[in-house]
């Protein structure tokens, strides 16, 4: 009987794949990166300071990639909203408040907003969880 798969070369070793295989391991680089970094052995100070040479010249791109190199952009800018002093779960409230007149007047995005909410809404649960451990306790000694 012959099937339309083909069988591995008989050297001992299976390489089908086999079910939990999970495969390459992350972070493993490609044959190309490998290729490519090969290439560039040696050449990397050189490209670096023709890169920045050119950039002084004025070249555009070259001044915008070092400017990257340099200079990533931010990710993640701190925002400023004055929120009370948070205690309890009800003091949340107030927070949430003042949050969405942040957005109203302007001075955070509703995207900074939805993730301070988020904060919120965690530090509520926090608070709340603490606050049930404690009533369990006092329960508990009053047995």
């Amino acid at each position: 009987m012959t099937t339309s798969r083909k069988e591995p070369a008989k050297t001992g070793a299976d390489t089908r794949f086999k079910p939990g295989n999970p495969g390459k391991p992350k972070g493993t680089r490609s044959r190309a990166t490998m290729a490519a970094e090969a290439l560039l052995q040696g050449e990397v100070e050189a490209l670096t300071r023709t890169a920045i040479e050119k950039a002084l010249e004025g070249d555009g791109m070259a001044l915008r990639l070092c400017l990257e190199r340099l200079v990533p952009p931010r990710k993640d800018t701190p925002i400023n909203i004055e929120l009370p002093t948070i205690t309890n779960a009800a003091d949340v409230v107030g927070a949430s408040a003042a949050v969405l007149a942040a957005v109203g007047a302007g001075d955070v995005t509703p995207d900074e907003a939805g993730r301070v909410m988020t904060l919120l809404t965690a530090h509520k649960s926090i608070i709340e969880m603490g606050e049930l451990e404690r009533r369990i306790a006092a329960l508990e000694e009053r047995k």
